[in-house]
């Protein structure tokens, strides 16, 4: 009888264990299916767009000072490759410096405006008038302040990142429900400890979905900066492809700010990812 009880025992539990690694199995061919159908498409359309504009160009036989090639693009990718390397690390290094510098600062400035609420009274307001200042316009005035180097391009990405993180950040934390916020007060939490076991760690989601966002400007802002005053930077060759009419660098260039901006939007939904399941 015993040996009949542990042979059953021993069946449902490979049963069981069966039915967990089918469902798992099955969640992850679903997850799959929805992840290709998720890029297929789109990366179908934006081949069939450039295959028509390479029909296009050739069948009217369009100036390459009017309008390149993708071939053509591509072509001089391949030749300016070590060129475009070296401003590409420029411009990297702008952009990753001020997305990581505003995006301490952000962290810092939402802690403190949840502490003392009078902070965020004073300076919120001012805040979102900041933003209602177009990036051309304050480039200028910190080439002028700071010089050609790479100082006046990483503040120019810290003004133009900061407040979308800060705004992402703060908004998750004031809507955290009442009953968790009520349940800390219960308990005696201090401000601290509240803010480090729960509004932090609850307001993730859309602090980095405000990262996310933010990365994509980090590439505008370096560019912009560049292209008004720079020795170096992607920027910088844009403008010089310009005044020769050279269009295919510049679209060439400017295919390398799509790239290096999906893969920061792309890394940052992978963190997201990782950080919130």
């Amino acid at each position: 009888m015993k040996n009949l009880e542990t042979t059953d025992k021993k069946k449902i539990t490979t049963d069981k264990k069966k039915i967990t690694n089918d469902k798992y199995f099955g969640e992850l061919r679903e997850n799959k299916k929805e992840l290709y159908k998720h890029y297929i498409y789109p990366t179908i359309t934006l081949l069939t767009l450039f295959a028509l504009w390479q029909v296009i160009v050739v069948k009217i036989k369009v100036p390459g000072y009017v309008l390149p090639s993708p071939v053509d693009i591509i072509e001089k990718l391949i030749e300016d490759r070590d060129l475009l390397f070296m401003h590409s690390k420029v411009t990297l290094i702008e952009a990753g410096l001020g997305l990581i510098i505003s995006l301490i600062f952000a962290m810092f400035s939402g802690f403190i405006m949840d502490f003392f609420p009078i902070v965020r009274k004073c300076f919120y307001p001012l805040l979102y008038m900041t933003q209602m200042i177009p990036t051309i316009t304050i480039a200028p005035l910190l080439l002028i302040w700071f010089g050609f180097g790479i100082h006046s391009k990483v503040l120019c990405v810290i003004l133009t990142c900061f407040f979308p993180i800060l705004v992402t950040f703060m908004d998750g934390m004031e809507n955290i429900d009442n009953d968790y916020l009520n349940l800390f007060r219960i308990m005696k939490s201090s401000k601290l400890k509240t803010f480090i076991h729960l509004k932090f760690p609850m307001s993730m989601d859309k602090f980095l979905s405000g990262i996310k966002m933010s990365s994509t400007y980090a590439f505008i802002a370096a560019t912009v900066s560049e292209w008004l005053g720079g020795t170096a930077g992607l920027g910088v060759y844009m403008v010089r492809a310009k005044s020769a009419y050279a269009l295919d660098k510049v679209f060439a260039s400017t295919l390398l700010i799509i790239v290096f901006s999906l893969f920061f939007v792309g890394l940052f939904t992978v963190i997201k990812k990782i950080i919130i399941k």
